[in-house]
Formats: structure tokens, C-alpha cells, sequence
């Protein structure tokens, strides 16, 4: 499974090995687990690591051996240090290789082109998508028209299709909700076209120099506008109190400490 890594990542997987004094393989396996979740979290089943075990990003660590803190410890450096590696883009995966149509072509399943690897891909009635958390790509293809978006700073964790008939798509982040409008355009169908200037002195320049008149929003334009944005920060809000929900029934499971679910829980409401 290293040959998915690049070069340079497989030497920086292997220098984060000897630091911790684990083996390469449990590198690798965590460096899938958090690559899968664009660096937020990790499930694994590592011998090394006490075997079964999660790592959260915010602070939450459990291992099999509850009560051994020094692998506790151990767990949550190794998987910083990773996550933090994924997210700057020094450990990724090696960019796919198209193929020429003689070859079998890609156009089947590689259709977004040559980013590489996606962490995550899925298609929802005519809708396809693909997310690379390197380097912070989304491609949707729709209609068979391909668009490819700048993630920004936004680690994407689901994306989905509004209901209803809508061919509007929208995804989650750790901010929230956030609409592809928002996203820079990098290639595809609705890419802004690049602005053809006039030449001095012809009929075109000539009306561009006429002044404009200025749109004055309206009370009800402002009105709608301050309503979209109330609405836009509630939603944000019910998915962190939907997210302290299902910590506090981790909670009375056990599988929480009081004081991990205390700190998710401040960080979490720390955000509304």
C-alpha cells in the first residue's frame, strides 16, 4: 500500500516512524485512516497501537488499554504530527495516471481528470463528486459537465443534493454548511470568463465610459438578506448541538470520560 504514497511522503512517514519508535506500517495505516477523514480523525485496530482505537481531532484520544496514558500520549502526538502533515500537503498520495482511450481511457472512472487520488467520491442521482484534501480540490459532475472548485481552508466531510427536485448541491465542513457559490471556480462549465477590455476609441469603449447607475438595495432586499443569514447561523448551530448529542451518549456509554465530553463540549459551543 506505500506505492499510493509519493516518494517524499514515504521518507516523511518513515523519519515520523523513528521519532515515535513505531513501525512503518502502523504510520501508514494511521496516514490512510486520517487522509480518509482530511485530517480530523482516526480509526484503527493497531497491535501497536493496544489494537482498536480512535483519535478525534480537538483532543479526544481512546486506546484499548484505557488506562496506560503514556499510549494515550503516544497516540495523540503520532496522529497530530500526521494530521498536521496531510493538512500542509506532505504526505499525499501519488496523482492517478491517465490513460489513452486505446488503453481502456478513464472517462469511465477517473472522469475528474488528474488530481490523483480522492479521499472520498459518490454520486447522488445525476450528481458525481469527488473530494482531495490535497491539494484541496472538489470536482461535481453534472449533466456530464465537469467543475472543479478551490476547498479553501475548508476540510470537506460530507456533500449532498438538496431534496426536492433542486440541482442545487451543497457540503459540510468544519464550519458548517457552506454552498459551492462560495468556492472559487478552477476549470469547468461555470468558471467566470476572463473580461475583454475595448480598444481606445471604438464604439464598446465608448460605452463603457457612460456612467452607471448604482442599485440601491431596497428595505425588503435587506430584510430577505438578514433573514438568509439568521437562518444560514441556526442551521450551524443545531448541527454542533446535534454533535454534543451524540457525544453525551457516548458519554453514558462509557466510551467518553467526563472530562473528554466536557472539553468537546466547550469546543463545540465555543463556536456558535
Amino acid at each position: 500500500m506505500s506505492g499510493l504514497f509519493t516518494d517524499a511522503s514515504v521518507q516523511v512517514m518513515a523519519e515520523v516512524a523513528n521519532r515515535y519508535q513505531v513501525s512503518f506500517q502502523t504510520v501508514q495505516e494511521l496516514s490512510h485512516a486520517l487522509i480518509r477523514s482530511n485530517g480530523t480523525m482516526a480509526q484503527f485496530n493497531l497491535p501497536e497501537l493496544g489494537g482498536s482505537g480512535q483519535w478525534m481531532q480537538g483532543g479526544m484520544t481512546m486506546v484499548g488499554d484505557m488506562f496506560n496514558n503514556q499510549l494515550k500520549f503516544t497516540v495523540d502526538g503520532l496522529c497530530i504530527d500526521l494530521s498536521n502533515l496531510i493538512i500542509q500537503g506532505s504526505i499525499q498520495y501519488k496523482p492517478l495516471l491517465k490513460k489513452s482511450p486505446d488503453e481502456g481511457g478513464f472517462q469511465g472512472g477517473n472522469w475528474w481528470g488528474d488530481l490523483g487520488i480522492p479521499n472520498s467520491s459518490g454520486s447522488q442521482n445525476d450528481m458525481h463528486y469527488a473530494i482531495f484534501s490535497n491539494p484541496g480540490r472538489l470536482a461535481i459532475k453534472r449533466h456530464g459537465q465537469v467543475t472543479v472548485y478551490d476547498t479553501l481552508d475548508h476540510q470537506i466531510n460530507g456533500v449532498g443534493q438538496q431534496q426536492g427536485g433542486s440541482d442545487s448541491v451543497n457540503f459540510t465542513s468544519q464550519y458548517g454548511n457552506v454552498s459551492l457559490s462560495d468556492l472559487p471556480v478552477i476549470s469547468g462549465e461555470n468558471k467566470p470568463k476572463d473580461e475583454v477590455k475595448p480598444q481606445p476609441g471604438s464604439s464598446s469603449s465608448v460605452q463603457a465610459e457612460e456612467p452607471i447607475e448604482k442599485e440601491e438595495k431596497t428595505p425588503n432586499q435587506d430584510i430577505l438578506i438578514s433573514s438568509a443569514e439568521e437562518a444560514k447561523t441556526k442551521e450551524a448551530e443545531d448541527d454542533i448541538f446535534e454533535k454534543i448529542e451524540k457525544l453525551a451518549a457516548l458519554k453514558e456509554k462509557g466510551i467518553l470520560t467526563q472530562k473528554e465530553f466536557d472539553d468537546k463540549k466547550t469546543e463545540l459551543l465555543g463556536r456558535i
